[in-house]
């Protein structure tokens, strides 16, 4: 090794640590960026040149520090389980956020809720029933009738409502899936480029994870990395993202809650097959948006105000029509029910005064009140209204239950899986402090073996044939 070989091994250590420094810095400026990726600089030692013939020297030490790169310190395993934990944890937070938004309308059981009311109702009638001449209690029970069918239908609509606004949420979630696809094929162009002219892409890489992940949280998009260093981005198997081109979503079906059918979700093209999104915030809202024999939470919710309507119109007229009013005349309906649309929002109170109320049983005299009795009982017949309600309103609660346990444990699994994959990949201010100075103490070592060559060079040019002078 020649003495100007040693201005090459400083230099090329010099350049080394500066490069760290470089790198570290960047670490430390992307501590607080989400997704960013901390990155560490591959350096090898580089080889002897082998010498041999009269001037071989023998053993020689090698020529300094190669730097090979910047390595980015992800790992693909905890990636992938980030991906896969965001796509439950969106799956069950969505079917959560639904459940306790309408568990919160029910308001049961408070005084609020429907079942307060219904009882509210028959304790009209019997009170109409201690006291048929009063017609104040007649008054009460319409007035009472009238406020239940108004509940009713606020229930229902408020079902409805939700249910509207959850599929403008499906919409939005596929317009970002399809955003998000777009994005991943255009940084899988540019890392393929980029890889193929030999320039760094960690942080082109650390923007396509956070859109991958992004898509995984809301359709459970899986991830596959390619030799070329492209992602594949597949949903129900398909891909959405191949190399760079992608593919869009489109949601399609019914517009409300009443409307028939059910809503889904198709790949864009000419043959626009369905797409079974499992995972996901928007499996989650499809599945909160299924119809009722499909098992949606919504529709099931709002069949059960349906059935309630249809059971309390069908006993309360089955019983007011085996009574007599003031005037002798069997009783009609009391409630009317529309043979069109929803029966929840069909039902109307067809008695409209307190003489069309049938109080009496026939032939039991003008002040007999047997049959506002008989009407006061139905609250507790097995099957009734209140029956199928409290059914009901049980039934949503353990389900409403058992979504927010799976949303919590999901959400703890996620948690747990972004702790794992922060732990390698997230910058630390500690480590990269030690490093800085690593590399520091490096570059002032490299620069004082550059200072010890220089000066080597200078006695062996300057002063060598002095000496006898």
């Amino acid at each position: 090794m020649s003495t100007f070989s040693g201005l090459g091994t400083a230099a090329s250590a010099l350049a080394a640590a500066r490069r760290g420094m470089d790198v570290v810095g960047q670490n430390i400026a992307n501590q607080a960026t989400e997704g960013y990726t901390r990155q560490r600089v591959s350096t090898s030692a580089i080889a002897a040149v082998a010498q041999s013939g009269r001037f071989s020297m023998g053993a020689l030490p090698g020529h300094g520090v190669s730097v090979d790169g910047i390595a980015r310190l992800g790992d693909a395993l905890l990636d992938a389980r980030v991906r896969d934990t965001a796509s439950a944890a969106g799956f069950w937070s969505a079917r959560a956020l639904a459940a306790t938004t309408a568990e919160t309308a029910l308001a049961e059981p408070t005084e609020h809720g429907l079942a307060a009311r219904l009882t509210q109702f028959w304790n009209s009638w019997q009170d109409l029933g201690n006291t048929p001449d009063q017609g104040a209690a007649a008054a009460t029970v319409l007035q009472s009738a009238v406020e239940l069918t108004a509940q009713i239908a606020g229930g229902y609509r408020a079902v409805a409502a939700q249910w509207t606004d959850g599929r403008q949420s499906a919409e939005r979630a596929v317009a970002q899936i399809n955003t998000a696809a777009t994005q991943i094929a255009q940084l899988n162009t540019e890392i393929r480029d980029a890889l193929g002219a030999g320039r760094s892409v960690n942080e082109l890489i650390d923007q396509r994870d956070v859109l991958v992940q992004t898509a995984a949280r809301l359709a459970g998009a899986k991830g596959t990395l390619e030799p070329d260093g492209t992602m594949t981005v597949r949903i129900d198997g398909n891909a959405l993202v191949a190399g760079g081109d992608a593919r869009s979503l489109a949601l399609t079906g019914p517009t409300t809650i009443d409307q028939p059918g059910a809503l889904s979700v198709s790949w864009s093209g000419a043959d626009g097959f369905v797409a079974s999104i499992q995972g996901g915030e928007l499996g989650g809202m499809l599945s909160v948006l299924a119809p009722a024999k499909d098992g949606g939470t919504l529709a099931g919710l709002a069949q059960s105000y349906n059935t309630m309507a249809t059971a309390l119109a069908t006993d309360v007229n089955a019983q007011h029509q085996l009574g007599a009013t003031a005037s002798g005349q069997a009783g009609g309906d009391f409630f009317a029910l529309s043979a069109s649309g929803p029966a929840a929002l069909g039902l109307t109170v067809a008695v409209q005064t307190a003489s069309g109320l049938a109080v009496a049983k026939p032939g039991g005299g003008p002040l007999d009140a047997g049959n506002a009795d008989a009407i006061s009982q139905l609250g507790r017949k097995p099957g009734g209204p209140d029956s199928i309600w409290g059914k009901a309103v049980a039934g949503f609660a353990v389900a409403t239950a058992g979504d927010i346990q799976r949303a919590k444990l999901s959400d703890v699994a996620s948690v747990a899986a972004i702790g794992a994959q922060r732990s390698v990949a997230g910058v630390d201010g500690d480590e990269e402090t030690i490093s800085l100075l690593t590399y520091q103490t490096a570059y002032q070592a490299a620069a004082r073996v550059l200072t010890a060559v220089d000066e080597s060079l200078d006695v062996l040019i300057n002063r060598t044939g002095l000496v006898g002078r």
